[in-house]
């Protein structure tokens, strides 16, 4: 029997996602936060056995997250939600820490069979994220796209810039200094070989990389 928490910033998506999994006979209970203090909060207050984490979070990166719920939550197993098919985000994240990885637009069957396996203490990745992953070890995947060069933060911080926050927005919801904060903004620009945010946008929403 598995108690269960969902953290995404998209009170749509969860309500969906609940009504998904509350007929699984395993699935005993289903939390909710639309972000990592309510998350937290969540974690502190009741027994939790299988998180489903955004890679998406409106206050720090899922993906920066999985380190420290893990060293704070030992028993808990993490499985991450993502818009992402490239297979590097899965890498970056069962590197992290991370016990599965599956796509948002999943079906609803596979995700319960997702969090059965890691919940019995196996890993799972979605089939068609394996493939991808399994041809880039063997050499026969395309070259990545600019963004696929991005670490986790410079991703994190292009998102923020798309989605239209300020740099100095950006510092205060990351707790950085906005000079750190232009200087990954300069250094993602660079990698992506583009001159703007203006082009940065046009890209985003060319390679679909908008929530």
């Amino acid at each position: 029997m598995t108690s269960l928490l969902i953290i995404d910033d998209h009170a749509m998506f969860r309500s969906g996602l609940r009504k998904v999994l509350q007929d699984a006979p395993e699935i005993t209970r289903i939390d909710e936060a639309g972000d990592w203090r309510g998350g937290l909060a969540c974690l502190e207050a009741v027994p939790t056995d299988v998180l489903l984490l955004d890679i998406n979070m409106p206050d720090s990166s899922g993906l920066d997250l999985i380190g420290p719920i893990r060293e704070r939550f030992a028993a808990l197993r993490i499985i991450m939600l993502s818009m992402y098919s490239e297979p590097q985000y899965a890498v970056r994240a069962l590197r992290n820490g991370a016990h599965g990885y599956v796509a948002k637009d999943m079906e609803a069957a596979d995700l319960i069979a997702a969090i059965r396996i890691v919940s019995r203490g196996r890993q799972f990745v979605a089939p068609s994220i394996t493939r991808a992953m399994t041809d880039t070890l063997l050499g026969m995947a395309p070259d990545p796209r600019p963004h696929e060069r991005l670490s986790s933060r410079e991703s994190e911080i292009l998102r923020m810039i798309v989605g239209g926050d300020s740099l100095t927005a950006i510092a205060e919801r990351l707790a950085i200094n906005v000079k750190t904060v232009s200087t990954y903004r300069r250094r993602l620009l660079e990698k992506m070989g583009l001159g703007s945010n203006a082009q940065l946008v046009q890209y985003a929403v060319h390679h679909r990389l908008l929530d």
